[in-house]
């Protein structure tokens, strides 16, 4: 796979496909951690004298442009952290996108508006999503992959545009890869899991991985009440998904008869009712046994003597991947098993990862200094394709 340093980018105008799907709250972006991932990438082009073209996905708009999804605002904080202004266009490939580029000087940053505008970005049909990768193709000279949180997915400006043009991984592809490497290649152990999150069927393809290559999976999240329930145990009103419990009970098994530890939750901390994120209301929440978890109660996060065993267990780990909160982390009363696991691994002297999504959320959210873990990524689902094995489009088409 090239990188950048293999091409030549001076004076040249450089499709950069970056993952600015950041979360917003009107205009307002409450989490610019995949900006600030692009930045390096970005900065080493125009430095180097390229014309850059920038371009994401934002949000699910339906295949037509949505202001509820517009990368405006991503412009306006980009153009903060590079400390130049950075051209909008207001469209993907037409006028203003064209005028864009073509007014681009060397060392400067053109943003195309969201590409999930046009339904040739998504489209299962190989004849639409190629017809708009071309038009994509007519604006650039060269193409760099650098949207790691997107590489998963066939899409346009993913799969096809790079076999149209010369094209190169970006500095933030080629550390995820790196990173993710060392998770699955010539591990160094004990090796350590921390799988969270709502639903535990996102997560079975993973598991199954893992327990080739882990020494100890520890479960929490929405998903630990149907593991809880493959043991017999009652979880009340908990989130459960009843058909993943023959699947889970295999794992379990399977993990006994390779040696693998299967950590569950001991207790947890429950409510009658999902609490209120907006007004972060009270939701008198109990701590109860999580062998004991009565009808009219759910679960919402691991409980103290939980989060002191997952510290315990992840303490001696040569090599701790996590991904998936505790519990519903945005609410400060179920939060606190999301925390433990996030301080276990600031405080472990092993090489710690963060597999994106809302794990690095969790960790900016309540308010943890990055650099205190080995690398947090910017790519939840992509980063647990990869860890199942997957062959995965975005990075296969660099690679061709």
């Amino acid at each position: 796979m090239q990188t950048i340093d293999d091409l030549q980018v001076a004076g040249r105008r450089v499709f950069v496909r970056a993952d600015l799907n950041v979360p917003l709250s009107g205009e307002t972006i409450t989490d610019d951690g995949r900006i600030r991932a692009a930045v390096p990438t970005i900065r080493r082009l125009t430095d180097a004298g390229a014309r850059v073209v920038l371009a994401s996905h934002l949000g699910r708009p339906k295949g037509a442009p949505d202001p509820a999804f517009s990368l405006a605002p991503v412009a306006r904080r980009l153009g903060e952290l590079l400390g130049a202004d950075v051209a909008f266009a207001a469209d993907t490939v037409g006028e203003s996108a064209r005028a864009a580029v073509a007014g681009l000087a060397e060392g400067r940053v053109a943003l195309l508006e969201n590409l999930r505008f046009n339904a040739g970005e998504t489209s299962k049909d190989d004849a639409e999503r190629g017809a708009f990768a071309d038009e994509l193709a007519s604006l650039a000279d060269l193409y760099v992959g650098d949207g790691f949180g997107a590489v998963h997915r066939k899409h346009a400006s993913v799969f096809d545009l790079p076999a149209r043009l010369p094209h190169a991984a970006g500095g933030l592809i080629a550390t995820e890869v790196g990173v993710l490497r060392q998770l699955t290649e010539n591990v160094v152990r004990p090796y350590a899991v921390v799988l969270g999150g709502a639903k535990v069927s996102d997560k079975l393809a993973v598991i199954e991985s893992l327990l080739r290559k882990a020494d100890r999976i520890l479960i929490g999240g929405g998903m630990a009440y149907t593991f809880l329930k493959a043991q017999g145990h009652e979880v009340g009103d908990s989130l459960l998904q009843q058909d993943q419990v023959p699947a889970v009970q295999g794992y379990l098994r399977a993990a006994k008869e390779r040696g693998v530890e299967f950590v569950l939750p001991v207790d947890v901390v429950a409510a009658k009712d999902f609490p209120d994120l907006k007004t972060k209301a009270p939701a008198d929440p109990v701590v109860l046994a999580a062998d004991a978890i009565p009808a009219g109660l759910q679960g919402l996060d691991i409980g103290p003597e939980t989060a002191s065993l997952y510290a315990a267990k992840l303490a001696d780990a040569a090599t701790v991947f996590w991904n998936g909160p505790m519990g519903v982390f945005e609410h400060p009363e179920f939060a606190e098993g999301t925390r433990a696991v996030a301080q276990a691994l600031v405080e472990s002297e092993g090489f710690t990862v963060v597999g994106g999504g809302d794990s690095a959320a969790a960790v900016r959210t309540l308010g943890f200094d990055e650099s205190g873990f080995g690398h947090i990524s910017t790519g939840g689902g992509a980063s647990l394709e990869y860890l199942e094995g997957k062959r995965l489009p975005g990075l296969a088409a660099l690679e061709d």
